[in-house]
């Protein structure tokens, strides 16, 4: 059986490495993968880490008084201002994705996005000049990130052969960096906008948005021909492609169509995050901490700010070793935001420990996702390069039980709390624990779901099927707002546990479905795994 595995691995990169040469890429490796990979890591790191530094102070920022520096909006008109935006962030994507497909390109509309994503945050930040500076930097975002999102993740896969059984673990990776950028952003954006000043947060969003772009733009020779300018005379053949029937092709097209259509019950669900989990965090959870549990957390906030850098910066020093000398472009201007956001990290940490009071802010909990996708993401990655990887459907199905399992935590910690009840103190152990089951779910579904759609979709339609995932994922996020805003009608008609158990029903019974389908699914799949 040994021998056996090993001349599959062999065969496996044998066809990477044939795929590589036939689109001139960088063979180069690093853990395995091409160089490539990580330079796309690392640009789509700082462009979450600006739309979620952004995001995490834009309600925040409309509601604050104006002696604050804030524009003083009711919660509803934030709300309805901040649901627009993340609804339009996951439509774009399908027009970005149908533009690169037929005129420009992934390459040439990832470099664009980034550009215009650049100046959205540069025309936030002078928002005190003129109020439409403001409404003009949305604009700009919501423009960007339809031309940078899907086309970015279509390079991913069209690093890897068609059917490649590397593609998850890529994705897994690459979502990684999506996670670590998240992270920071939040950690950094927020924490400067609320501490020092609503421009300096969103001005240190675009500066991470300026240097991911300029680390690609000088690294995009690493891809070869891959993603390059569409070029309607002639067609690279890739000899690792597949000629498929038009009916092989459907019924693969179909397979994308059920997972979009079971990732809206997935976000739906784990978008709570943004409502319903903020919420609970703020006015049912015990965050005031003194003694021994105020010293504790100032350690366990200074870990969580220190270890993902320490992980990322690993992978840079990696990287630079490998493709400094033929792109040392690309690694100085990464290495320049490294060094910015290390001067950041220790800043925040030294106030931090200095500070006399410890009270955990409700939207700390936020970060735990990222924490832990970047904690889990590589055992997970590995996990899928075993003899142990399950099919799509069953690690859809997987995710979405996870997800659940998180909510019934959520249930069980809520069971003493009075029907009506404006306040509580519940452990934070609860939060914790959903989030744990929240973030193995979403290792299961997103990566996976982005690594399928590039491997399920016809190369000439990738752009469109990437850009009808995100819409699905527009879908979820819109009715993730909607049912989350049923919390106070839930919680005193009943009880708040209640609230959360019907979160716990509804992802555990679409995941047994997804389960009940998979036959069918991985029949219509033709050999993709």
């Amino acid at each position: 059986m040994q021998t056996s595995n090993e001349t599959i691995s062999i065969d496996h990169s044998k066809e990477l490495d044939l795929h590589l040469d036939s689109n001139n890429v960088s063979k180069e490796k690093l853990f395995s993968h091409p160089v490539g990979l990580f330079v796309l890591f690392f640009t789509e790191m700082w462009e979450r880490f600006s739309y979620y530094g952004m995001r995490s102070l834009l309600v925040l920022f409309l509601v604050s008084e104006i002696s604050k520096g804030g524009w003083q909006w009711t919660r509803p008109e934030a709300l309805q201002l901040y649901a627009w935006y993340t609804g339009l962030v996951y439509l774009t994507p399908i027009i970005g994705g149908l533009i690169a497909d037929r005129l420009t390109g992934y390459r040439k509309a990832v470099i664009i996005g980034a550009l215009i994503m650049t100046i959205g945050h540069i025309s936030m930040a002078l928002e005190g000049a003129n109020t439409n500076f403001f409404y003009l930097g949305l604009f700009l975002l919501i423009t960007g990130n339809g031309l940078f999102k899907p086309n970015i993740s279509s390079i991913v896969g069209k690093l890897y052969p068609s059917t490649s059984d590397k593609k998850d673990a890529a994705y897994t990776i690459f979502y990684m960096g999506i996670n670590s950028g998240a992270f920071l952003g939040m950690l950094m954006c927020g924490y400067i906008g609320e501490k020092v000043g609503w421009h300096w947060g969103f001005g240190l969003a675009g500066v991470f948005m300026f240097f991911g772009m300029l680390q690609f733009y000088f690294g995009q020779k690493i891809f070869g021909v891959l993603g390059a300018a569409v070029n309607k005379t002639e067609k690279v053949i890739d000899p690792t492609d597949e000629i498929l029937p038009k009916k092989v092709s459907n019924q693969r097209l179909a397979v994308v169509a059920v997972f979009s259509i079971f990732t809206i019950f997935f976000w739906m669900v784990f978008e709570q995050a943004g409502g319903s989990m903020t919420i609970f965090a703020k006015d049912y959870t015990l965050r005031n901490l003194t003694g021994n549990a105020s010293t504790i957390f100032k350690w366990v906030d200074a870990i969580l700010t220190i270890f993902p850098l320490i992980a990322v910066t690993v992978v840079l020093l990696s990287l630079a070793a490998k493709i400094a000398k033929k792109y040392p472009a690309t690694i100085i201007f990464t290495a320049i935001s490294f060094i910015i956001i290390w001067g950041l990290a220790i800043w925040k940490v030294e106030k931090e420990f200095t500070a006399l009071n410890t009270e955990v802010p409700a939207s700390w909990f936020g970060i735990l996702n990222s924490f832990f996708i970047v904690s889990l993401a590589p055992f997970v990655s590995k996990i899928w390069e075993t003899k142990f990887n399950p099919s799509g459907p069953v690690k859809f199905g997987l995710g979405l039980i996870f997800v659940g399992i998180g909510f019934a935590g959520l249930a069980y910690g809520g069971m003493d709390i009075a029907k009506g009840a404006t306040s509580a103190q519940v452990s934070m152990f609860w939060l914790i624990f959903a989030y744990f089951f929240h973030t193995v779910g979403e290792l299961c579904v997103s990566p996976v779901g982005l690594s399928y759609v590039s491997k399920l979709a016809p190369a000439k339609v990738v752009g469109l099927m990437f850009g009808v995932w995100f819409t699905c994922t527009a879908i979820g996020n819109w009715l993730a707002g909607t049912t989350g805003g049923l919390i106070d009608k839930i919680s005193s008609e009943y009880s708040i546990s209640i609230f959360f158990l019907i979160f716990t029903i509804i992802p555990i019974v679409a995941g047994l479905i997804m389960f009940a389908l998979s036959p069918i699914l991985r029949k219509w799949m033709h050999g993709v795994h």
